[in-house]
């Protein structure tokens, strides 16, 4: 199964910086020259048919030793997802052969031309020594931002400061706005009429309203805004040529509070930077919000007394509560006020066995946390709060047995059609993974059924399942997420 939420995964890296490489020597002879053509891993093969070995997103290296239909060769590398293929000119061929180098621009799959004193194992190292460069690049730039934003909330003014260091970071505009998309404070470069207006529109989509019965919302929201066209009125300029990428993200418990932003780029860790001010804002925000902290307090002190949770509801505030149940963590005697505090909630509980609880807001998102195991229970009323105790306590059991960073208790109510092709989603672009996680649930997880269903091999059905997995963000483990994607598949 991937990797846990903890650990970041291995950016992909641009297929122009490994052409960039002058001591591979690379050439792309065919196919579209796209900027935003990302290898994530590199695959050699000398099969007729690579399709049952590729995942997606794969620079495929081959010499064509069983070349023999160039067209259903790369349509085959197409479907499958597959990011480029490099031939190799040696031992087989001494030239690329013309019928592959059309074959390749008539499917729009760039073609790479690997030189004779280049190893097949120089370019697969070359692409993992990218790769680990932009990790390693990446994690100290959101260490970096981390910092800097923790800083900020220490000043006078801790609100600006934070938007002021987030949007410096991120080189764009950062703005936190009220539930009506009024704008409370802003830092950054002024946006134009046209990104403003799309940030306060991806506002609206995560904000809950302050109704007596919120709706659900998503925690987050992207979108991107193209600059007007060159004949309109005050397109000129550098300005008007760069596409703006736009994020929303719900403060939690601070009734209808945004985080909006704006910026030149998406990069892969902009969302844990984000996710780290996010936090911080709703700490920084929740003391003017809802309930306070006074209220609460008294709430606890209540039900402490032998009060009943609908008895104290009214101090408490009127839910839904979520409970999340942490295992982990270090030796020093502030780890359960630091998960609290990552967590966007002052009310932790820490018992003699090493479990911490913690009580929030069930609009606030909860993701996992280095070092911690989690269990997180259902939204719960406060007199529900009993039941959703017991089900983060499951929750935790299960994350500590099949190790993983952080697991959910389920709400196994049906499953619309609009659900269904929402949770699909992620593997739209993918029809391989789609019939292997399709085939692989109709066989009941079984890894060798489906193999000989499929024809591929075993380890390829566990790779293909473990994207999907990662690509889904669901437990492939849970027999309800089982069911519901089943249905998803087959309905959806």
């Amino acid at each position: 199964m991937p990797e846990t939420a903890a650990a970041p995964p291995t950016p992909p890296i641009p297929l122009a910086a490994l052409l960039a490489r002058e001591d591979l020597g690379l050439r792309q002879i065919a196919g579209p020259v796209e900027a935003g053509a990302a290898v994530h891993m590199v695959h050699t093969s000398e099969m007729a048919d690579p399709y049952p070995y590729l995942l997606g997103g794969e620079l495929l290296l081959s010499a064509g030793v069983l070349l023999k239909d160039p067209d259903r060769y790369v349509s085959r590398i197409v479907q499958a997802g597959a990011t480029a293929l490099g031939f190799g000119l040696a031992p087989v061929y001494d030239t690329v052969p013309t019928d592959l180098i059309e074959a390749c621009d008539r499917h729009g799959l760039p073609l790479l031309e690997v030189p004779p004193q280049t190893t097949f194992t120089a370019v697969a190292r070359a692409v993992w020594r990218l790769m680990a460069e932009a990790r390693h690049r990446e994690l100290r730039r959101v260490t970096q931002a981390q910092q800097g934003l923790a800083v900020a909330a220490a000043r006078p003014d801790p609100v600006p400061a934070v938007l002021h260091q987030l949007a410096v970071r991120l080189e764009g505009w950062a703005v936190l706005l009220g539930p009506d998309g009024t704008e409370l404070s802003s830092s950054g470069r002024a946006p134009s009429p046209e990104v403003r207006a799309g940030v306060i529109r991806l506002a609206r989509v995560v904000s809950p309203g302050t109704g007596p019965s919120p709706r659900p919302t998503p925690a987050s929201a992207t979108d991107t805004v193209s600059p007007p066209s060159a004949s309109e009125p005050g397109a000129a300029g550098p300005a008007a040529s760069a596409v703006s990428h736009l994020s929303a993200y719900a403060l939690g418990g601070s009734r209808g509070l945004v985080l909006g932003l704006a910026a030149p780029a998406r990069e892969a860790g902009d969302h844990t930077v984000a996710g780290v001010a996010v936090v911080l804002l709703s700490l920084l925000t929740a003391p003017h919000q809802g309930a306070d902290a006074a209220g609460r307090s008294a709430a606890l002190v209540r039900m402490l007394l032998g009060a009943s949770p609908a008895e104290a509801a009214p101090l408490l505030g009127p839910g839904p509560w979520r409970v999340v149940h942490g295992q982990g963590g270090d030796d020093s005697p502030f780890a359960a006020t630091a998960l609290g505090a990552a967590l966007g909630s002052a009310l932790v509980d820490p018992d003699a066995d090493g479990c911490v609880r913690v009580l929030l807001p069930a609009e606030r998102e909860v993701g996992a946390q280095p070092g911690w195991t989690l269990g997180v229970s259902a939204p719960a009323l406060p007199e529900e709060l009993a039941a959703a105790d017991a089900q983060a306590a499951r929750a935790v059991r299960r994350a500590t047995a099949t190790r993983k960073a952080l697991v959910r208790h389920r709400d196994t109510a049906p499953v619309s059609l609009d659900e269904a092709r929402h949770r699909l989603a992620p593997l739209a672009d993918s029809p391989a993974l789609v019939e292997t996680l399709r085939t692989w649930l109709s066989l009941h997880g079984s890894w060798d059924r489906t193999a000989a269903a499929m024809e591929i091999h075993r380890n390829t059905v566990r790779q293909r399942i473990a994207r999907c997995q990662t690509l889904l963000d669901e437990d492939l483990d849970d027999a309800d997420v089982r069911m519901e994607l089943w249905f998803a598949l087959r309905h959806g």
